[in-house]
């Protein structure tokens, strides 16, 4: 078996394509602070606790695995935040990606796979955007980020470092199985917020801005359910390890939806109509950013098996009534999940619960 490292396992992302490593059959370690990452959400592999800003522990990892290939996910990631604390994220994004590609170089390890974001494209002026559309991110996360990608491939063209590096659009729904999903108890995800709000663990949710240049004047995004994206990191792996030359590649779908559609299908979903509470734009947040995906699926031969909004926000109501056991014997909460069983009935979709 082939062992690799996930950087940032035991997150979100990181740990449903942990899972699919360990179903596919790789030996996994995974090196996560467990900040915002949760032991419980790593189920494979070995979970060793530890930071990226920690080099001489990063060295006697290395010297104990023979790692042939690096999964890096770990960083901070909440756009706003980074407008308030830049100097927190160039730390943990950009200076820690350099931690590691230094580690890398002095062990050999030759294949990365990064976790980057559509943020490094800030306002572009056309959508979808493509992997050659310019690079001009708004916010110290964007940028942390570029700054990433740039290491990386420099380091590439300077060795044999070999690099794919995805460039997610918003991520959100869960493992379809209820065995994973989103931990972190602070995640600021608009999906997760209306899950919340539909679930009575919040009065409402936020709007923040409603004169956006959009038909309805609010922010719109691609959403890609987080199983395909773990898919395409998957499809990565085998791609790199096949001898393949480096890739920058795009993950999304080329579908956007604004805020008020997404809110509309959590209500639709859980049928209760929560209360939305329309604030002043957060700084640092585009308009509109799509994706085209056509590069990813011509090279990596991807294909999304849960690309449509209903998928992303019913295994996301799923995941977020199984994970809490205290609320299940709610009336509220039971009366959702009675719903979201008759449409999985109806709909003969794939979620198990």
């Amino acid at each position: 078996m082939k062992k690799v490292l996930v950087t940032g396992g035991a997150g979100y992302i990181g740990s449903h394509v942990v899972r699919q490593l360990g179903e596919a059959g790789y030996d996994i370690v995974v090196y996560d602070n467990c900040s915002t990452g949760n032991a419980a959400a790593v189920l494979y592999g070995e979970l060793i606790t530890g930071d990226l800003a920690d080099i001489e522990r990063l060295y006697k990892m290395f010297a104990r695995h023979k790692f042939s290939a690096v999964l890096h996910f770990a960083a901070s990631l909440i756009a706003p935040e980074s407008v308030v604390n830049p100097l927190d994220y160039y730390a943990n994004n950009t200076r820690n990606t350099l931690n590691l590609l230094r580690v890398c170089e002095t062990f050999g390890v030759n294949q990365i796979i990064f976790s980057s974001t559509a943020a490094i494209y800030g306002e572009p002026q056309q959508n979808p955007v493509t992997e050659k559309t310019p690079t001009l991110p708004i916010n110290p996360y964007g940028r942390s980020k570029l700054m990433s990608e740039w290491l990386i491939q420099d380091q590439s063209r300077a060795s044999n470092l070999r690099h794919v590096i995805l460039r997610y659009f918003n991520v959100a729904g869960a493992d379809p199985g209820g065995r994973i999903g989103q931990m972190n108890p602070n995640a600021t995800h608009l999906i997760r917020a209306a899950c919340d709000a539909a679930l009575g663990r919040k009065p409402g949710v936020r709007i923040f801005g409603t004169d956006f240049p959009t038909p309805d004047g609010t922010g719109v995004r691609d959403y890609i359910h987080v199983e395909d994206l773990a898919s395409a990191h998957i499809a990565a792996l085998q791609y790199l390890e096949a001898g393949n030359s480096s890739q920058v590649l795009n993950c999304g779908y080329g579908q956007g939806y604004s805020v008020r559609e997404v809110i509309d299908c959590v209500k639709a979903i859980s049928g209760v109509d929560f209360a939305v509470l329309e604030c002043e734009r957060r700084p640092g947040d585009p308009a509109c950013v799509t994706a085209s995906a056509k590069k990813i699926r011509e090279v990596l031969g991807w294909a999304p098996c849960y690309d449509d909004l209903d998928t992303i926000v019913r295994t996301s109501l799923f995941w977020e009534i199984r994970r809490d056991s205290n609320g299940a014997k709610h009336p509220l909460i039971k009366a959702i999940a009675k719903r979201l069983y008759r449409q999985q009935e109806l709909n003969k979709v794939n979620i198990l619960f």
